[in-house]
């Protein structure tokens, strides 16, 4: 399940910071604590599976000044919200419609519509964009202690790492692990990121464009849940290359206008 949240900023000028994923991330929880509280206290044990992520946020337009920690925004404003999980995308969107006034960052926003979006049917052999990037970590020994260590594209244990996590996602999912298996993963372009996602504590991510092959289930975890680690902290979300959206179903702001859809 995916959709794209669409908001209208109080101000004709408004504030994004560059280090954002965890004000979305406070905003997934606030909202399914808002209507479904014992599912976002099961989410909020750290030891079970998050299977949900989100895009950066995006505006329409926007401009950069040098030395800031932030970028201006002007016109409108998204994100996207993927989930392997009905009653996760459920409790969310439901908290959204009954709380459309949205404060991130000390900015004001007013939720504007929310587009439920179709999936794409086959995702094996397709080019895929990162919408947040995507992380991979490991464990290695630093003087005697392991630490953790952010994995690149040039790492062969990357892309180990990203065929493990996949298997895991899909067996927590299915209860079973996947009958295929196999993923390939060959990318076309990579850059790195770095991003605050705690005070004081930073993660190297990568903006990527890649082709994954394999096991359709598998690829359909991560066209869904993310790909990579630290999904629910806001990574690892991608969308199919060159792909016109298809809209299934829309909410306007507020709960009104119903209204289903295909493009």
């Amino acid at each position: 399940m995916r959709f794209l949240i669409r908001l209208t900023p109080e101000r004709d000028e408004f504030r994004v910071p560059y280090n954002h994923q965890h004000y979305l991330q406070g905003l997934v929880y606030r909202r399914i604590q808002r209507t479904n509280p014992d599912l976002s206290l099961r989410l909020h044990n750290p030891k079970v599976p998050k299977f949900f992520t989100y895009s950066l946020f995006m505006t329409e337009k926007r401009k950069f000044e040098r030395g800031k920690q932030y970028f201006l925004g002007y016109g409108g404003a998204y994100f996207y919200f993927s989930t392997a999980v009905p009653e996760i995308a459920e409790a969310f969107i439901s908290g959204l419609l009954e709380k459309p006034e949205v404060e991130l960052w000390g900015e004001r926003f007013l939720l504007k519509e929310i587009k439920a979006l179709y999936e794409p049917e086959k995702l094996s052999g397709k080019k895929l964009i990162t919408l947040s990037p995507i992380a991979v970590s490991t464990r290695r020994p630093l003087f005697g202690k392991p630490r953790s260590y952010d994995l690149a594209p040039t790492d062969p244990e990357f892309y180990a790492h990203l065929k493990e996590n996949l298997v895991e996602k899909y067996t927590a999912l299915t209860g079973k692990p996947p009958e295929d298996g196999e993923f390939d993963l060959s990318v076309v372009l990579a850059k790195p990121k770095r991003f605050e996602v705690k005070p004081g504590i930073y993660q190297r991510a990568w903006h990527m464009i890649f082709r994954a092959r394999g096991d359709e289930g598998l690829l359909r975890v991560g066209y869904l849940t993310g790909f990579g680690d630290k999904n629910s902290i806001g990574f690892g979300m991608v969308k199919v290359d060159g792909r016109k959206t298809r809209v299934k179903k829309t909410w306007r702001g507020g709960g009104r206008d119903r209204e289903r859809k295909e493009a």
